[in-house]
């Protein structure tokens, strides 16, 4: 469950390598996000390599997807889906990803709606 002032990994090639969770988007009282979910954050720290061609500065603010979580995902046939640590896609206003590459896999469940483009540029899917 990733809630405000959780500070995610970034795993896209837009630049940044971490970024704050500011607001859970969704319903009025909506307090934590989980898997699929859009939040809005801002970003606290960029890669080494990309600081020239990054697509986003230090501070700046976007909105990003819930790839992985560390919570456990249950699904309706009793498997369950866990990750290693939280992390992000970023994306812009348009809900189009910001950058080109996902690094590791992501939820089958990206496939289908509106967010198959980030399934599209992953490496790999996982079940569920």
């Amino acid at each position: 469950m990733i809630q405000q002032q959780t500070v995610l990994k970034a795993s896209d090639n837009s630049g940044a390598k971490s970024v704050k969770c500011i607001k859970v988007l969704g319903s009025f009282k909506k307090k934590t996000a989980k898997l699929g979910d859009v939040i809005i954050v801002s970003v606290q720290e960029l890669r080494n390599k990309s600081k020239k061609t990054s697509k986003v500065k230090k501070g700046h603010v976007c909105k990003a997807l819930v790839i992985k979580t560390k919570a456990k995902l249950k699904s309706k046939d009793g498997s369950s889906l866990s990750f290693n640590n939280n992390s992000v896609s970023l994306m812009n206003s348009q809900s189009k990803p910001l950058a080109t590459r996902i690094i590791g896999p992501v939820p089958k469940k990206f496939k289908k709606g509106k967010f198959a483009k980030f399934a599209n540029i992953s490496f790999g899917t996982v079940f569920s």
